[in-house]
């Protein structure tokens, strides 16, 4: 088993154990399974997955960070976490719609960098809460 800490700035988001973690890494999901070799790598934003080495898995949707991996013990420091089961679906979805009309808008007052960033992070919060 795996120990796995999900933290913020702000708070403890999760402490469980786990058999198998995989995580948005920079350039790829990284999976982790017991007797992992130790590693730190940076984080996009994404969904950690965690649970059962088969079978499904529970999801926090992070926007970027750190993980951190040495002696069984799988340590995320993210910038923001949120619990699949946290996620207000409703306000996701409203941030979502907010993004997009942004982007559609064409106007050149618009930040489409950051408006193209709203549009991920409210994505990945659905994706993580399964409403898409």
């Amino acid at each position: 088993m795996l120990r796995l800490e999900v933290v913020t700035p702000e708070r403890r988001v999760l402490s469980t154990e786990a058999e198998s973690v995989i995580v948005p890494g920079v350039d790829g999901y990284i999976g982790f399974l017991k007797n992992h070799a130790p590693l730190v790598a940076g984080m996009s934003v994404g969904i950690v997955q965690f649970g059962p080495e088969r079978g499904e898995k529970r999801r926090v949707a992070v926007t970027g960070g750190f993980v951190e991996v040495a002696d069984n013990r799988v340590t995320v420091l993210a910038d923001t976490a949120e619990l699949d089961t946290e996620i207000d679906v409703g306000r996701a979805q409203a941030a979502r719609e907010r993004a997009e009309k942004r982007l559609r808008s064409g106007s050149p007052e618009i930040d489409r960098a950051r408006a193209e960033a709203a549009l991920q992070r409210a994505l990945n919060r659905l994706r993580a809460a399964r409403a898409i």
